[in-house]
């Protein structure tokens, strides 16, 4: 049997195995949270290195990609420094394939928001997914700096994410990480901030952690567009009157495990002990017939 590990910062609350026959072959996922302790994080890599097929490093990302632009993120670097032997990668592949057609997708199968106005949580970890909803004719405010270093700032463009990525990342890049993003407990912390924005915008798009830890009380007839959510999540927006959700992987057993794990499955089955580049895992997304997942959680009428 295939082996894909996830190994997060994220909470060990939301723990994860699921078995999956792909093409005939079966392969196990698993997602393993460390509550926030890096060290222990990667520790647990080097102990599994060689004896799993492919890693996610999930909770973070090893960097960000902003059109076309990488940025490694070097103080998360010192997780993987262990690993030797099996291929490691952070969703970042699928982030610039799979989730560059969700908006897309979204509008196909729902039909489009009025007026279409997206608040995402940030345009450079998700480039793929601003530029789905860009390309389609969205105003759009990307919360770079809000939700990542708490500046009541929005950017309204995709040149603005360009030009604050440019200037911040190599600096915030060497930040610790836990000022940047929460990990552990702090994911189940509800903070509500940036009312005004979520209340603007008829799509709430990004980073479902960044999503919970700032959003009022009611989002009545909103629409999420996230991934890595659990049943708890999904009861969550239901109670705030989300009317759609919308991931951007798969369900399976209830639940979306994130773009690290399902690039790392991916990884995995295909057997080539590497990092897939994006025209195979764009080959292997349309295969297997990944497409968004989409739930009426308060359905209109």
């Amino acid at each position: 049997m295939k082996r894909a590990v996830s190994i997060s910062l994220g909470s060990s609350k939301r723990n994860s195995a699921v078995e999956l026959d792909v093409f005939g072959e079966r392969v196990c996922i698993e997602r393993i949270g460390t509550d926030g302790d890096m060290e222990r994080a990667a520790q647990m890599y080097g102990e599994l290195d060689g004896k799993v097929d492919a890693f996610g490093v999930g909770g973070t990302d090893l960097g960000l990609t902003v059109d076309g632009k990488y940025y490694k993120l070097h103080s998360v670097a010192p997780l993987v420094r262990h690993v030797r032997q099996t291929p490691v990668v952070d969703g970042s592949g699928l982030k610039n394939t799979l989730e560059r057609d969700v908006a897309a997708y979204m509008e196909a199968q729902i039909g489009p928001p009025s007026p279409r106005r997206v608040l995402m949580t940030s345009g450079a970890d998700r480039w793929g997914m601003a530029m789905s909803f860009l390309d389609l004719g969205y105003e759009g405010i990307f919360g770079d700096l809000m939700f990542g270093l708490g500046l009541p700032l929005p950017l309204r463009s995709a040149a603005a994410i360009k030009r604050v990525a440019a200037l911040i990342l190599p600096v915030v890049s060497r930040l610790p990480f836990e000022w940047l993003y929460p990990t552990g407990e702090k994911q189940e912390i509800n903070t509500p901030k940036f009312g005004q924005w979520y209340d603007w915008a008829t799509v709430i798009a990004g980073d479902c952690h960044f999503i919970k830890r700032f959003m009022p009380l009611r989002l009545d007839g909103k629409i999420i567009c996230t991934n890595t959510t659990t049943a708890a999540d999904v009861s969550a927006f239901r109670a705030t009157g989300v009317r759609t959700l919308v991931t951007t992987t798969p369900r399976f057993e209830g639940r979306s495990f994130g773009t690290n794990m399902m690039e790392a499955m991916l990884v995995a089955v295909s057997g080539e002990g590497r990092k897939l580049t994006d025209a195979e895992l764009r080959t292997w997304v349309d295969r297997l017939g990944f497409r968004p997942t989409i739930e009426q959680l308060n359905p209109a009428g």
